[in-house]
Order: structure tokens, then sequence, then C-alpha cells
């Protein structure tokens, strides 16, 4: 991918669309603090977040040094705070088989409230996708508060996040006893690097999680504002294995309501294993004067239920979290990995024209792709993508679909045979989505951890 995506010019399409309603769209210099520090009051504002001090603006600014910074200005209400947001990344995506795609980050969109109805947002996202495309990202990606507004750019929700809250009465553990042990982490910005390589680790093994800056490991460590309430009322624990090697590490806080039983929350914990990760929830059930923990981001496939003798101790809400648009089919589904061997013919519907086309994706027994784009009609698509040759020719396997249902099938969240019950699919050949079934499925539910 480019190197210097911060140095692209302001997609000129999405500047004369907002200047032709007064309105002035830039892309903010990295050495421009103070346009900065006002571009972060509004993305403060657009999220109903508090005002921020002087200490999180400068910690900010130091962040947005490594994005892509874009604002929407309204001159007449002169330059100091912009109207709308948006900032933007290149970062890797992990995908299934431990490998990782190339992807645009899309995050910070907000628009004023004096400001709506006017087309800013879907100017922005659109020069977004622009912006990707010149990077040479496969795929973009977001994490979305709105569900409704970002399907119409071919996004759509590619891995779910669970949020569980635990009557820490009903526990009882039914797992295996870990070897190793669960100790605390007292000095925080020692175990940065460790925690940092866990991290990674979990990222490669995890379809849906995309690379990390360091600032979130100093965040969840507690290290981004040391004296501030909220690192003050986090603690830390690692496990380390029986060979004392750190595996896994979580972040969590209990807050108590007068002088009853506390509540234990946390929305960080990784793990670089399975062992790891069952001793540390183990760890988080067995707190004393703890009625309930409560836990965020976690997989949708959470091994917890099969951990406890009482699977009803669990409450589990589900939502989306992950967007995913692909942009590059070639590249993004040669990237990832398949369940055996396969063929198919995609014949991909795009408004916005990126990934628009008839591709054939072949797999070979290895769970390797080959993935062409094929010119000409139907019947030298399904001649050219036929795999085991006989002496007749027999049409390929085939789905037609839309970019947003290719993205919900790229991870393994969305079987396409689901999707072709919602009408979002359907098969070009007999049997087709059962071999799109297989071929898509992965043994580890896609989840992303955070937000961003």
């Amino acid at each position: 991918m480019s190197s210097d995506f911060r140095a692209f010019p302001a997609d000129p399409a999405t500047a004369a669309r907002l200047g032709s309603l007064g309105l002035d769209y830039r892309v903010l210099s990295p050495d421009d603090r103070e346009a900065l520090a006002a571009w972060s009051e509004a993305e403060h504002r657009g999220f109903h977040h508090p005002r921020p001090t002087p200490e999180t603006l400068e910690r900010e600014g130091a962040l947005l040094q490594d994005r892509r910074v874009q604002g929407v200005y309204d001159p007449e209400l002169g330059d100091a705070i912009p109207v709308a947001t948006v900032a933007s990344w290149p970062t890797g995506l992990s995908v299934p088989g431990g490998r990782s795609v190339d992807g645009w980050a899309v995050a910070a969109v907000t628009v004023a409230p004096t400001h709506r109805r006017r087309g800013i947002a879907r100017a922005m996202m659109q020069a977004e996708l622009a912006n990707a495309v010149t990077a040479g990202a496969a795929v973009a990606m977001l994490t979305a508060t709105e569900a409704t507004l970002y399907g119409r750019y071919g996004y759509a929700p590619a891995a779910r996040a669970a949020s569980l809250e635990i009557d820490r009465r009903r526990v009882e553990w039914a797992g295996a006893a870990a070897p190793g042990r669960v100790r605390f982490v007292t000095d925080a910005a020692g175990f940065r690097r460790t925690a940092g390589q866990i991290v990674r680790r979990q990222v490669a093994r995890t379809p849906g999680e995309i690379d990390r800056w360091p600032a979130l490991v100093d965040r969840v460590l507690g290290l981004e504002d040391p004296a501030g309430e909220t690192a003050r009322a986090t603690r830390v624990a690692r496990y380390d294995d029986e060979r004392g090697q750190a595996q896994g590490f979580v972040s969590y806080r209990i807050t108590r309501d007068g002088m009853g039983a506390g509540v234990l929350e946390f929305d960080f914990l990784a793990a670089a294993s399975d062992e790891a990760e069952a001793a540390l929830w183990r760890f988080l059930l067995e707190q004393d004067f703890v009625s309930t923990v409560r836990a965020r981001l976690r997989s949708v496939d959470e091994p917890l239920r099969w951990l406890l003798a009482d699977q009803r101790a669990i409450t589990t809400t589900v939502g989306d979290h992950l967007w995913l648009r692909i942009l590059d089919p070639v590249a993004a589904l040669e990237a990832r990995r398949y369940e055996g061997p396969g063929s198919l013919v995609l014949e991909l519907d795009d408004p916005l024209g990126y990934a628009a086309g008839r591709y054939a994706l072949e797999v070979s027994a290895r769970g390797v792709a080959e993935v062409q784009r094929l010119d000409g009609d139907a019947a030298d698509a399904s001649t050219r993508a036929t795999t085991a040759p006989t002496r007749r020719s027999k049409p390929a396997h085939g789905l037609r679909l839309g970019v947003d249902a290719l993205a919900a099938m790229y991870l393994g969240d969305a079987r396409a045979s689901l999707l072709a019950r919602a009408g979002r699919v359907e098969e070009t050949g007999p049997g087709s989505l059962a071999v799109a079934d297989r071929l898509f499925a992965t043994s580890r539910a896609p989840r992303l951890s955070i937000w961003f």
C-alpha cells in the first residue's frame, strides 16, 4: 500500500460537491497542532463526549500524526472548528488462515447537528472509498454507531460482537484447571512491550481484528493518564503458562454502589492461546464480593458457556460491530484461506462500481485461492471456471450477489445459504450455496475486540 497516504490531495469530486454547498473540505496538516486540536473538539462534540482537556488534546494530537485527518468547514462560522470530521489510515485486517489483507480504516465520522441533511456524510464516505483505492487497499472497514448509514456505500456487518453479563453467584467452574498462573501486573510500564506482543498474537489468530496502534495498549494498561480516575480504577492481570511465559492479560475495573457487592467490567482481554483465555475468565469470575461480571466486545462463539456448569448464568446480547467494504475482490479473496478445494463464479453487483464484475474463485486442496476476473458472456465464464474436467463440460457453481453480501460472507460471519434465504444471494448453478458455505466457513468466528 502507498506510504504517503496523508499527502493525497483532497478528493476533487468531494471538494466540488461540498463547495457547491458553500462548504470547505480540506485535509489537515499533521504539523498544524492548533487545527488538529479544533478538529478533536468537533469530534468529541459529535460523539457527545465531554469537552477534551488540554492533556487529552495533546494525546490525540500525537495519535493523529499517523492518520489522514479531514474536516468540513463553514466559512460563515470561521475556520476554527469544523462542522464535520473524518479520519482514516491504512492498516492490516486479519483474515481466515492466520493471514492479513491490506485495509483502509475509517473513523471519527461526525456531522454537526446544525449541518445535517446536506449530503456532507455521503460526500465524506465516498471520498474515503476513493482514498482507499488510491492507497491500494483491498477492503475498507469501520465500526458504526449508526447501523443504517453505511450500507448505502457497500459496507456490511462482517464481524459481530457479544456483550455478556454473568451472575457471579451462579458460577461453578466446569473447565480444566490451567497449568500456569494468574498474577497482577504491578509495573504496567514494564509490561507494555510484552502486552503488545500478546496483542499482536491475538490479532493474528482471530479473523476480523485490525492492527493495533501503540496508544491503544497504553490506554488499556492505564498508562495514557496514570493519575486519571479511569486509570486508577483499572487493574491488570496476566496469565503466565507453566514455563513462565506471558500468554494473556486482562484490564478490568470493579465498581460498587454503597456497601453492596461490586460489578466487575472489562472490554479488553487479550489471549494468545485458548488456555490463557480460559484461565483469565476463571480469575475474573471467581472474584470475591462481586455479584456481576460484564464483558463487552466478546466473540459470538464465546467458549465460556462450556466452561461453566450452569450456562444460564450468562446473559448474552449480540450486535453488529465491524463493517466491511470489498474494493478489490481479487486481492481480498486471494488473501484468506478456505476450507478445502472448490470453485465458484461470483457475479458481483456494486452500484458504486469499484468491485462490479464476474470473478472465478478457484481453491486448491490446501485452501489457497486463485481469483481471475472474467470477461465475455456467462457461458464463457462458466466453462473457464469449471474444475475437475470431464468429457462433457458442466456449468460451474456460481453466485449472484451484491458487494455487501460478499463482505458479510468474507470473514465467515454470514453463510451464503442464510443470505440466500434473505434474498441477498442467488445461486446460478445447483449446489452452489453448499459449495460457498463450505469454502467460506471458518473454525473461529470473526471478531473485532476494539472500537476504532
